[in-house]
């Protein structure tokens, strides 16, 4: 027999992975759900972030954004085309960020969700600006209410990254 190649074990893990967040973020009930979108999951995030780290920034951006695009056909929210593409493909593929700091993955943690705020933020301005209270800058708004659900999922992700860490599963089956 001849040994599986690299690719197809990445592409492989990367399946079972994307697989792994839609019954973390989408078939289990969310912890706590926000109005217009977002929630507070059981580690959701942290299959896409752990893939990230053990197979680097493009595997992580790829298979983020390939978790965005099922988690949009899973029942996405879309008000405008480039909207959808903000906050599904690219928020999500930006958890993938968190490959470039394998040496340091609490922070690879911290700095994928950084840049998957960062879609949701922009998309928020730019699209859900209408949804802050009145007399609220549409900017504060997007900041506080994507902010207010990401820093909890980055607390549970770092935590869980970190243990992983620890326990040295971070390259396990490598």
């Amino acid at each position: 027999m001849s040994k599986i190649s690299s690719k197809t074990k990445i592409l492989a893990e990367g399946t079972v992975i994307v697989a792994l967040t839609v019954i973390l973020r989408d078939i289990l009930p969310p912890i706590y759900h926000m109005p217009q979108g977002g929630s507070v999951t059981a580690a959701g995030m942290v299959p896409i972030i752990w893939f990230a780290l053990r197979r680097g920034l493009r595997a992580g951006l790829e298979v983020g954004a390939v978790y965005g695009l099922v988690n949009m056909a899973l029942g996405g929210w879309i008000a405008d085309p480039l909207q959808a593409v903000i906050d599904y493909p690219i928020a999500f593929g930006a958890l993938g960020l968190a490959g470039i700091f394998r040496k340091y993955p609490p922070i690879g943690a911290a700095i994928g969700i950084a840049g998957r705020f960062l879609a949701h933020f922009v998309s928020g301005v730019w699209f859900f600006w209408m949804y802050a209270p009145e007399g609220m800058n549409p900017v504060v708004y997007s900041a506080i209410y994507n902010g207010g659900y990401l820093v909890v999922e980055l607390a549970i992700s770092a935590i869980i990254i970190f243990i992983i860490e620890k326990r040295g599963l971070l390259d396990i089956f490598l």
